[in-house]
Order: C-alpha cells, then sequence, then structure tokens
C-alpha cells in the first residue's frame, strides 16, 4: 500500500491566488474579476503585480459575470472570484444565457463551498453547486483536493478555451500532492491499487478517502482511490477499469448527493457495468454553523463515513 504523508497544511483557496498571481506574470491576456472578496479568495499577489488587469465590481456578481463575458470577446481570459454560494446559485441565469449558451471563455472560480466553509452556516454553504454547473452544456466542473492541486488546475484551465467552474474552499487541509505535477482536465488520478472495492472521491473528501483506505488495509480490506478533481468530463475509462476490477464501488464528496459526483458515476455503472455503490455525501439537507470538523463527523462525509460505507459496501457484492 502506497503510503501518504503531508508536512502542512494549506487552504485551497491560497493554492488559487497562487496559480492566478503565476499566470498573471506569463500570460497577459489573463484578467481578474472579484465582487467584495479579495481576501478571502487571495488575489491580492496578483492585484499587486497587475493592478490594471483586476476590476473590483462590489457586491454585484450578476454584473461580475456580464462583464467577464463581455472581456472574453477582446480576447482577455476573465476570472471571476466569489464566495461558491455567490458564484453559481445568486447569478445562474447569468451564467447560463451569458456565459455558457455561447461558450464564453470564463472561468468561473469559486471559494467557501461545502460545509467546510464551517461557522457561516447554511446560507453560504452551498451543497448544491456542482450539481448546478456539471448541467449546463459545455461547462467544465472542477473541484481540486489540495493546495497544490488547486494551483496546478488554476494555471491548466487558462489553457482550455470554453467556460470553467473551479471550485474549492476554505480550511487548511493536508497538503500531499505534488508540488510540479502535470494537471490534466478530465483525467482521474489513481492514488491507491486494490482489489476489494473502489473509492471515488473529490475535494476535501480524497484525504479522507486515503485516512479511510489506510485504516482498512490495516483490518485487511484493499481498496482502489481515484481523486476525481474533474467532475465534468468524468473519467468514464478509469472509473470503469476500477469498479470492473473491484465490484463495487463508495462515492465520496462534499456536496449532496442528489446532482453531485455520485449521481455522475451511477450514470456510467448504470450504461456499462451495474455495480453496488454507496454514497458519502450529504443527504438532501442544508448545512449549519459549526466547525469544519464536527460538521464533517455529524453529517457523514469525513473518513470514518467512507469506511464504514466501503465495508457496507462489499456485503452488497
Amino acid at each position: 500500500m502506497k503510503s501518504y504523508t503531508f508536512k502542512e497544511k494549506k487552504d485551497t483557496r491560497s493554492g488559487f491566488g497562487a496559480g492566478l498571481a503565476e499566470l498573471g506574470r506569463k500570460n497577459p491576456n489573463v484578467v481578474a474579476l472579484c465582487a467584495d472578496l479579495v481576501g478571502s479568495l487571495k488575489m491580492n499577489e496578483f492585484i499587486n503585480e497587475n493592478p490594471n488587469r483586476f476590476f473590483q465590481v462590489g457586491v454585484a456578481e450578476a454584473n461580475m459575470m456580464g462583464i467577464a463575458a463581455g472581456l472574453t470577446i477582446g480576447g482577455k481570459i476573465p476570472f471571476t472570484g466569489t464566495f461558491a454560494n455567490f458564484s453559481t446559485g445568486r447569478v445562474y441565469d447569468q451564467i447560463r444565457q451569458s456565459i455558457a449558451y455561447s461558450n464564453k471563455n470564463v472561468k468561473i472560480c469559486a471559494s467557501h463551498a461545502g460545509l467546510t466553509l464551517g461557522e457561516d452556516g447554511a446560507t453560504h454553504q452551498i451543497l448544491e453547486d456542482l450539481g448546478l454547473m456539471k448541467m449546463l452544456p459545455g461547462m467544465v466542473v472542477i473541484n481540486p483536493c489540495d493546495y497544490n492541486q488547486t494551483k496546478a488546475a488554476t494555471i491548466a484551465i487558462a489553457e482550455y478555451k470554453g467556460p470553467v467552474y473551479l471550485r474549492f474552499g476554505r480550511p487548511s487541509v493536508p497538503v500531499f500532492t505534488s508540488s510540479n505535477q502535470n494537471f490534466k482536465i478530465g483525467k482521474a488520478v489513481k492514488l491507491q491499487d486494490g482489489s476489494d472495492a473502489t473509492i471515488i472521491a473529490t475535494g476535501h473528501l480524497v484525504w479522507e478517502a486515503l485516512e479511510a483506505a489506510k485504516f482498512l488495509y490495516n483490518k485487511g480490506i484493499s481498496v482502489d482511490v481515484l481523486n476525481i478533481h474533474t467532475i465534468k468530463p468524468l473519467d468514464d475509462e478509469e472509473i470503469l477499469k476500477s469498479v470492473n476490477k473491484t465490484g463495487c464501488v463508495v462515492t465520496a464528496e462534499e456536496h449532496n448527493y442528489l446532482g453531485g459526483l455520485g449521481e455522475s458515476v451511477s450514470r456510467v455503472l448504470v450504461k456499462n457495468n451495474p455495480v453496488p455503490q454507496e454514497f458519502v455525501a450529504t443527504n438532501d439537507t442544508f448545512g449549519e454553523s459549526g466547525t469544519p470538523q464536527q460538521l464533517m463527523k455529524k453529517y457523514g462525509i469525513n473518513y470514518e463515513s467512507i469506511i464504514d460505507s466501503v465495508i457496507k459496501v462489499i456485503k452488497r457484492k
């Protein structure tokens, strides 16, 4: 079994900030917009180095999306920045009509996603955003797992022509992926090799999946662990390769089980190889105020829930 360790914890939003700053130095067409949350989105370095390529729109998220769509007509590559709730739910009409429908080259960058937003509570803890965005035709949906992968994803999406939703978070989480990784949109990353079950995880739940795999290995259960950083387009081939071997799957995400990664995986399975599946996700509910650790435990989206789900799904084979 491969062992994963970490020397530090960092928030994934800082990975976005670092990636954006690097893009600012490399690509003169990259511009940034923010809806009064520069500090929260870690955009200061880009702004300090490129003051003429930054637009502060204030608390006017819908207007920000319209401006971003317009900037693409002149060849710019706009990166919008605000909380995930305001990046999707508040501006869905503008994204659909002005960005997705006309396939505008806008990068919608969304911080503070999911329950791990923590103390800000249910109004800000969007758990529906992946579903909202993946249903838009032509929209790429990316949910990286740590600081390094978020930085790499930020840089990679600038090279992709078309609309992208990039989701990241507030809390500090283990940094365990390579700092010089080659981020490939739509390509899963296999982190563990096993034969008894497949764990397919995204975002903050990838580290939880690795912790679960370690515990299960010590109990005599070996699992494949796939890091699905790109939810759309989904890596059907890698998923099926793993599931054809193990015969069962657990999906893990910081999102409602309705409309998220788990349902996308179910679509692949039912069309190709129906096998037992368990979902580690929120159960059609809003969140509440609390620490990230408290909320992940209460709502069943931590490594303990993944362990229980693996044991359960193996019994269903």
